[in-house]
């Protein structure tokens, strides 16, 4: 039986192929096949840790060797992982020109490591690490294989060495909001892909595109937020529809 999804799919190819200028919008999902499960769903980094305890400016300042514990955990998760099929079709669409690049809330590099170029990574990213005291630059390559008698890592001056991503409670950086309002100037059409809608102010961007005029297509499993805001929508892993949408799309 022929799955549904896939008429839908051919649908919004033509959407995409006569898009003047699409965006990727990306979230957790697009990375579970890659083994990164959602932090919020069971098996993910939140059944495990307490967000305000490790993730927030408060763990910051209160809880260095708890915010160390879970990003050590984070990082040995992210190094096994590997581009997926959904990755590299959206770095195929924009090698051909049929998409213009990626705001992602994803802070795992996986995008780049597929071959796209043009990545917002709008909560930040744990490719770059500085000292919060000082702001020295700090080099990560081997943080993966710290030991627990070696957390918290700090810098020479004593200040917490941190990766570059928004914890609760701090704002979205000042780069991220500019590269995203560039990135979304003119797009006329948005493919949402692994996201819920439950995160401001990220969840927004789909509607900024369709408040334009533009189109919104939706891969996603389960119900979202974005479900009446879709004009297509693909109930459908994005590892299996995203190859198949590119296939149809550059014929």
């Amino acid at each position: 039986m022929a799955e549904p999804w896939r008429e839908s799919c051919g649908r919004a190819a033509e959407l995409l192929r006569g898009a003047r200028r699409a965006v990727a919008f990306t979230g957790a999902g697009v990375s579970v096949p890659s083994g990164i499960p959602d932090f919020r769903s069971p098996g993910g980094l939140w059944s495990r840790f307490d967000p305000l305890a490790v993730a927030s400016v408060q763990a910051l300042a209160a809880n260095p060797l708890g915010v160390w514990e879970f990003l050590l955990d984070a990082l040995r998760l992210f190094h096994r992982a590997e581009p997926n099929p959904a990755h590299r079709a959206l770095a195929a669409l924009e090698a051909d020109g049929l998409l213009a690049g990626v705001v992602t809330q994803n802070i795992d590099g996986l995008h780049q490591r597929a071959g796209s170029r043009r990545v917002v990574e709008f909560h930040g990213s744990v490719g770059a690490w500085h000292c919060q005291r000082c702001g020295r630059s700090h080099d990560h390559a081997r943080y993966h294989e710290l030991a627990a008698a070696d957390l918290p890592v700090t810098c020479p001056c004593g200040g917490l060495v941190r990766p570059g991503v928004v914890f609760f409670g701090e704002g979205i950086p000042d780069a991220a909001v500019t590269g995203t309002r560039d990135l979304l100037d003119g797009a006329d059409l948005v493919l949402v892909v692994g996201t819920s809608g439950d995160v401001a102010p990220a969840n927004a961007i789909p509607w900024r595109v369709k408040r334009a005029g533009g189109a919104v297509v939706e891969v996603n499993l389960g119900p979202t937020a974005y479900g009446k805001l879709a004009d297509i929508r693909l109930d459908a892993p994005a590892e299996r529809v995203l190859p198949l949408l590119y296939e149809l799309a550059k014929s």
